[in-house]
């Protein structure tokens, strides 16, 4: 049998993992407080985004809504950017859907361990800076100066009060009080003794040893012009392409504008809900708690200032144009669609646990993400991520969306109940017992087998202790 070699072409249908897909999987998965962050730097970053002002305008029509959509899927540069526009089409659940059939090794992901943090004590911002201080000099009038200088910062980091207040309490000049200042502002962390955020980002700059960079002549020339993402301008005044500004602004967009707020004296411990369940006209209503989260449109004021420069203007700018407004447009509708997609999620769990928000904890059902996930007609994939790490406001106390779910136990008619449920049962039956003769975990499952629970000795041994109840024998009290 004689080999033959050739080529041959074939053609084949595959969902690509590509880049935006990824930001996509991982918009769905931030909780509230990681998407402001997010969307705060995109804002920075894209100038064809722009944030809603509520109080000027609090109405966004149809209209609107249906031109970001239908704008999405146009195709204004030829082939490249049609291929493009399938591959952005693409719907994130279906991507989820198929995507574990052909092997993306985006299945069961490796558990993360985490550990929990331990309180450590801090010195304050005042004390830390008055340390640098001692250590910088030991001249005693300019650790006087230095002293009150930083007592007159404000949380944020920046000086509070005028130079000549500080040179009248010392009776001296401001040029003095000037030099006090600049040794502060050598500090960790570097912004901090600024008198306003210009010079605040000027001193991270030169700090990072970018005080000769394009971000310091941005900074410190035009201002203005970077605060109203004005980059076309900045371009054509320093000469520079509109790529290497956008690059500059990336640099300035890591900078703190709040360097004070790096040292804090303790680790906040809270909680920012990413979901709100309330009871309305006796009807249970989910909403998304994204008061906080910044509302995105298309600058259309901006966009034709740059669709009317870029007539005249080069392939490059065209082509900044065009690939920033796509961004913005994909960036809205994505998040559009995770803000359907959580809601959805959690009508269905308020659906399937109606009983727990009308009655408490021991009627909470068992409950598996297949099952939302088949109820809603979305992959398990998609609801995983959409319940990791993220938390809802009830009527009955703020919880983890994995709360709600939870493998069952069988009973003796046949049902099934939840096992936090009857970790509930265990907890009660423990509060109630005699505390001179403490019930053993037998005890304990002989209780629950009388009221139908099929539940083991060791089963409750695994759930009181999951619960920090100690055993019998440490339980007793004389």
């Amino acid at each position: 049998m004689a080999m033959k070699f050739g080529l041959q072409l074939k053609q084949k249908q595959t969902l690509v993992m590509t880049p935006k897909l990824q930001q996509a999987l991982k918009l769905l998965q931030m909780p509230a407080i990681e998407l402001q962050q997010m969307l705060k730097q995109e804002l920075i970053e894209n100038p064809m985004l722009e944030e809603v002002d509520d109080a000027l305008d609090t109405q966004e029509t149809e209209e609107d809504r249906q031109e970001t959509d239908s704008d999405s899927s146009e195709d204004e540069d030829g082939a490249d950017d049609g291929e493009e526009s399938r591959v952005e089409k693409i719907d994130l659940d279906e991507y989820l859907r198929n995507g574990f059939e052909i092997g993306y090794g985006l299945g069961e992901e490796t558990p993360e361990e985490f550990f929990e943090k331990v309180p450590v004590a801090k010195r304050s911002f005042t004390d830390q800076l008055i340390s640098q201080l001692r250590i910088a000099t030991d001249d005693e009038r300019i650790l006087a100066i230095g002293d009150y200088i930083i007592g007159s910062l404000d949380e944020s980091g920046y000086l509070t009060c005028e130079l000549e207040e500080v040179a009248g309490t010392f009776r001296t000049d401001v040029a003095e009080v000037e030099r006090v200042l600049a040794i502060i502002q050598t500090f960790e962390p570097a912004g901090v003794g600024a008198r306003n955020l210009r010079e605040s980002l000027l001193i991270q700059l030169e700090a990072k040893g970018l005080g000769d960079s394009p971000a310091t002549v941005i900074i410190r020339d035009h201002f203005g012009d970077f605060k109203q993402k004005k980059y076309l301008e900045i371009s054509k005044k320093l000469k520079l392409s509109i790529a290497e500004v956008q690059n500059q602004c990336k640099i300035i967009s890591t900078l703190d504008p709040k360097p004070g707020l790096e040292i804090i004296a303790e680790d906040p411990k809270y909680v920012i809900p990413d979901l709100v369940v309330e009871v309305i006209e006796g009807k249970y209503v989910v909403y998304l708690n994204d008061k906080n989260i910044p509302r995105l449109r298309v600058s259309q004021a901006y966009q034709s200032e740059l669709m009317k420069d870029s007539k005249d203007g080069s392939r490059e700018t065209r082509d900044f144009i065009q690939s920033r407004l796509k961004s913005a447009k994909w960036l809205i509708q994505t998040i559009e669609q995770r803000r359907r997609t959580m809601v959805k999620v959690m009508e269905c769990i308020v659906d399937k646990q109606r009983e727990f928000f009308e009655k408490g904890t021991s009627f909470l059902k068992p409950l598996t993400l297949q099952q939302v996930a088949s109820e809603i007609n979305m992959h398990e994939s998609t609801v995983s991520r959409v319940t990791t790490n993220k938390y809802v406001q009830t009527p009955r106390g703020v919880f983890e969306l994995k709360f709600f779910f939870s493998s069952s136990l069988k009973t003796y008619d046949g049902g099934e109940v939840s096992a936090k449920s009857a970790k509930d049962t265990i907890r009660k039956i423990i509060e109630g017992e005699d505390p001179r003769n403490p019930l053993s975990d037998q005890k304990i499952a002989d209780l629950l087998k009388d009221s139908g629970l099929e539940i083991a000795r060791r089963t409750v041994a695994k759930y009181r202790e999951q619960l920090n109840i100690l055993p019998a024998r440490l339980r007793k009290s004389y």
